[in-house]
């Protein structure tokens, strides 16, 4: 048992990609974990029991607790063999109910909807809001105080921040990044009730979008965005890409199943060109340098000194009175110092024409993009939104020139998504070849093997009725899951295989002994492993959002496998062990009539 449970984990350790790279400690710490547990019940357990365990202690010396449970125990066998030996005299049904079993198990992997990790409720929430294109400062400064008012006012928020203009990942003064630290889990709902109540209520404050997300201690091929979710268009063609990228994002918005949609693609932002003439400028003595930095010195943000104090030190910015930075208007009142010490007006030497035009062009894989962010509807899975983006990319009809993909977090869950099934594939091909080598048989590792499915399914179930994705936590977990159920199947097998090869036992009443004398031992672990693993699935603890999946898978496998387990797995060791049986007759009397031919021949 030892070993095959360390093969379970050899597969997660070799897991490739961002995901494989986050799972090899895992990986490598149940592995040596299993590994000492072995050496330590091999070691230390028996002399624990020769120093602690005494013959002759009847039931009747224990406490009134241990003699409830033992009877209820002796009644649980009871039933169990009665029950044992009917399933064992309708083995048709059985095996019925075990393909049955194999083919929910894909059908519900096929159906049951797939997400990447969790959201963790943290207790912070990062944000951002993008105003009009030909919006000033002041004017996106006037909108953000009205939101920051109705943030501050929420009664789960403890502590609150913004930054507007150009920073980072903002390139933009229509741009703003919003820093929000929740009440402690007992005193509010959810995070994402509360990201929920934030939306509606600043959805009020008119030209301003605001995008909020919950911060997360594992973030994963996380880009610089608005939200979580990235879609990106790539092409060398810019009238292509600026064609078809609007209609994508209007065509994406219009999904019921995303909310928070928005894109990186600024091009209409209003802009003031200064046609310069430059014979003009150099005959009153000017040069491009001095038109430059007057221009800087009056609309820029130059530091032209610093004032120092005992606490802190401040930058002192030369630039126009606010009153003269709001249009255009106010170039005609500049004027640029000759090298000869005069004033010339700026209008004497240029002008001023207005125009629409990008804010940023922005690149990806050297080639212009444009990323479209989105955030997922309460209750709906990564998978499900991916699918239905990649129906709409179908159905507008993008041009060749342009690339279309996920990015980000999005693009990492695909590529982990095509990576589920093989693991878990490889995983039972590692126990076959594994348990295979250990029993020197092709056809007990398949029983062994048996209990899976049922495993499979109760897992599956048990994640949809709690309306949780299949996550990559939830993945891990049924690995865990088929780990722990074919232990119930070694006892058994072990057992059965032992009383046939030493006492000569036929193989119906070998797998009858070993039912009711393993199950004992097999209710035991398995009811440890649940009581083990259900403070995970109850979700307690901080960051309990991001283990729980792989508790309820655990918990919810375990309880089905239970009952299937030990009627599953007798009925397909003795069919197995029939076939077994028949073939080696088959070839015995192939070579008992090859041996009368060759001996009639001579």
């Amino acid at each position: 048992m030892t070993l095959s449970l360390v093969a379970v984990f050899i597969p997660v350790f070799f897991m490739g990609g961002v995901v494989g790279r986050v799972f090899h400690e895992f990986a490598v710490v149940i592995g040596i974990a299993i590994l000492v547990s072995g050496f330590v019940s091999l070691t230390l357990t028996p002399m624990l029991c020769s120093r602690f365990l005494r013959s002759g202690t009847s039931h009747a010396e224990s406490g009134a607790i241990a003699r409830v449970l033992e009877r209820a125990f002796t009644a649980m066998l009871r039933g169990y063999e009665r029950s044992l030996g009917a399933v064992l005299r309708h083995r048709r049904l059985t095996i019925g109910i075990t393909i049955l079993t194999i083919g929910l198990t894909g059908y519900l992997f096929y159906v049951i909807p797939k997400g990447f990790f969790p959201i963790e409720d943290t207790g912070f929430i990062i944000g951002g809001a993008d105003g009009p294109e030909d919006i000033s400062f002041t004017g996106m400064v006037e909108k953000q105080r009205k939101v920051d008012a109705i943030i501050k006012a929420n009664p789960h928020v403890v502590s609150y921040n913004s930054e507007i203009g150009p920073s980072g990942s903002r390139f933009g003064v229509n741009s703003v990044h919003l820093y929000i630290q929740l009440k402690p889990r007992h005193q509010r709902p959810s995070v994402t009730e509360v990201i929920q109540e934030l939306r509606r209520q600043v959805s009020a404050v008119p030209g301003i979008n605001v995008f909020l997300n919950p911060a997360q201690n594992l973030e994963i091929g996380v880009r610089p965005g608005r939200s979580i979710y990235q879609y990106t268009l790539q092409s060398g063609d810019l009238d292509d890409l600026y064609r078809f990228a609007p209609l994508m994002q209007e065509e994406i918005r219009r999904l019921n199943l995303l909310q928070d949609v928005t894109s990186d693609l600024q091009i209409r932002s209003p802009q003031a060109v200064l046609n310069i003439d430059r014979h003009k400028a150099a005959a009153l003595g000017l040069t491009a340098e001095q038109i430059r930095t007057t221009l800087y010195n009056s609309f820029g943000s130059r530091q032209v000194a610093t004032i120092f104090t005992d606490s802190n030190d401040y930058a002192v910015i030369l630039e126009l009175g606010p009153s003269f930075q709001e249009n255009e208007e106010a170039l005609s009142k500049v004027f640029v110092r000759s090298v000869a010490g005069q004033l010339v007006p700026l209008a004497t030497f240029a002008t001023v024409t207005k125009a629409v035009g990008p804010l940023t062009v922005n690149h990806q894989g050297q080639l212009p993009a444009v990323t479209i962010f989105f955030n997922l509807a309460p209750g709906v899975s990564l998978g499900e939104a991916i699918d239905r983006i990649q129906q709409l990319e179908r159905r507008v009809g993008l041009p060749a020139t342009i690339t279309a993909g996920f990015s980000g977090t999005a693009q990492v869950f695909q590529q982990s998504l095509r990576g589920q099934g093989w693991l878990l594939l490889a995983t039972v091909v590692v126990i076959y070849v594994v348990l295979g080598i250990l029993y020197e048989s092709f056809i007990h590792p398949i029983t062994i093997l048996s209990g899976l499915p049922a495993a499979g399914v109760g897992a599956l179930l048990t994640l949809m009725l709690f309306s949780m994705n299949l996550s990559v936590i939830a993945i891990i977990g049924v690995i865990m899951l088929i780990g722990i159920v074919k232990k119930n199947a070694i006892m058994m097998i072990d057992f059965a295989i032992d009383a046939q090869r030493s006492r000569d036992e036929t193989p119906e009443r070998a797998i009858h002994q070993a039912c009711l004398l393993r199950f004992r031992p097999i209710m035991m672990t398995t009811m440890a492993a649940i009581m083990g693993t259900l403070p995970i699935a109850l979700g307690l603890g901080a960051g309990a959002e991001l283990r729980q999946p792989l508790g309820i898978a655990v918990v919810g496998g375990l309880l089905t496998s239970q009952l299937l387990t030990l009627y599953i797995t007798p009925v397909i060791y003795l069919s197995l062990e029939n076939l077994s049986g028949a073939a080696k007759a088959a070839r015995a009397r192939a070579a008992a009539v090859q041996l009368a031919s060759r001996q009639a021949a001579e």
